[in-house]
């Protein structure tokens, strides 16, 4: 519960001076835990829909005003309360060859607004860099619980707040030689 309230005092406190300073405040999200049916493209497991509930707590007061995921069920069912909560239709961005430029693209068309984005464990901290954030690892098989707020400015340069929330990780799940099972 301090993960959560920490995630959303952080995008609280950013998103307005965003939104003062014309800025751009994205949130990024891996999908939340997923269960193994259908196998080529599975629904949420009991874990990651507590998860996506916990998201939309997170997000309730920061004015999101955008949703971007990718086609696959797993991203929309981590962002459905959150559009839910907001009356907002996500924009699928195909997965392709160019699905982090495309990614980078559609936020910017979002300019001065608060965007959620909700990818995957090797697509997210590709898409902050490619948005001026810093170069990061991808995210292992078993980290769910990390929170990107990337404010984009005018002019200068971006800050990146890491943050988590809903349930911690395990302390191994940064380990990315283990695998979930």
């Amino acid at each position: 519960m301090l993960l959560l309230r920490l995630a959303a005092a952080t995008v609280l406190f950013i998103a307005p001076l965003a939104l003062r300073a014309q800025a751009t405040t994205v949130v990024l999200v891996r999908h939340a835990e997923k269960g193994s049916a259908p196998a080529n493209d599975p629904l949420l497991s009991e874990a990651g829909q507590a998860r996506a509930g916990a998201l939309a707590e997170a997000l309730a007061d920061a004015g999101v005003q955008a949703v971007i995921v990718t086609p696959l069920q797993r991203t929309r069912l981590t962002a459905a309360r959150v559009l839910e909560q907001r009356g907002l239709t996500p924009q699928a961005v195909a997965i392709s060859a160019t699905h982090v430029a495309d990614v980078a693209r559609a936020v910017r068309e979002h300019k001065g607004q608060v965007v959620l984005v909700v990818g995957h464990s090797n697509t997210i901290p590709a898409i902050v860099g490619a948005l001026g954030g810093p170069k990061l690892p991808d995210l292992c098989d078993a980290q769910y619980a990390q929170l990107f707020t990337l404010v984009i400015p005018d002019q200068g340069t971006p800050s990146l707040v890491r943050s988590q929330y809903g349930t911690p990780d395990a302390p191994t799940a940064g380990d990315c030689t283990r695998t979930m099972k």
